[in-house]
């Protein structure tokens, strides 16, 4: 197996895993006032969110910053839990052509989602000469993973709000539930 390979798949794997939800979690929240028909938008969205994970993974497993883990694990559910409480009071993309406040989200939390896993990440690429081509094979990585979350979870609102015709009960309840789990995470987590 190449080590463009490894680390693609690594990308996934990070994504998809199931006891670190979070980052299901929030793309979850962010993709949860589209339907399938606002695909550029939510590839948008997805994109904007792995470049933000990207830069802070780069540079923090380049040693350039460092931050308190601890912090970090306590932000990414708050990240989580602002982006549901938007959904809430805003359960509908702006129909405008301008830039929606959904795109800074995922750009910026994308930011702190990167510091998350950046020390296992660091522990990983220590042993490459060039940190290059791992970082590009893992974020490449993230992208599909997300995206996958994407379709399955547009899928499944798709068909909700097929059956019962309602667009805006979907995303409150989406919002809710992701709310509720951030709400939990942010608790055990507690970083005062």
């Amino acid at each position: 197996m190449s080590q463009f390979e490894v680390y693609f798949k690594l990308g996934i794997a990070h994504i998809l895993d199931l006891e670190g939800f979070d980052h299901i979690l929030f793309v979850i929240a962010l993709c949860a006032i589209y339907l399938g028909r606002d695909w550029r938008k939510i590839i948008i969205l997805v994109t904007a969110f792995t470049i933000g994970h990207s830069i802070t993974l780069a540079l923090a497993t380049l040693n350039i910053i460092k931050v308190n883990g601890a912090m970090v694990e306590f932000l990414i559910p708050v990240t989580i839990a602002i982006t549901a409480i938007f959904n809430i009071f805003k359960p509908r993309p702006t129909n405008g052509r301008g830039v929606q406040l959904n795109y800074f989200f995922a750009l910026f939390f994308g930011l702190i989602h990167g510091l998350g896993f950046s020390n296992y990440l660091r522990s990983l690429l220590g042993k490459e000469a060039s940190i290059f081509q791992p970082l590009l094979a893992f974020n490449l990585g993230l992208e599909v993973g997300q995206l996958a979350i994407v379709a399955i979870f547009l899928i499944v609102g798709s068909l909700f709000v097929g059956i019962f015709g309602n667009r805006k009960e979907w995303t409150l309840v989406t919002s809710a539930v992701v709310l509720g789990m951030a709400v939990m995470m942010v608790l055990e987590n507690r970083y005062w």
